[in-house]
């Protein structure tokens, strides 16, 4: 266990600076995040198109 100081002048133990979580839990999160990105997009975007297809 190594300990150094960091810009604050406090000592930070290197081994716990790294995420917990695993590598699938990482990616799990990631693919989440993504999904509800696009999902999130396309609710504004499905309606905007309709609303302009209507107006022609």
């Amino acid at each position: 266990m190594r300990l150094s100081l960091n810009k604050f002048g406090l000592a930070a133990n290197r081994a716990d600076t790294r995420c917990p979580l695993p590598t699938w839990a990482r990616r799990l999160g990631l693919f989440g995040f993504l999904f509800f990105l696009v999902k999130g997009l396309l609710w504004l975007l499905v309606p905007a198109l309709a609303g302009l297809w209507i107006a022609e």
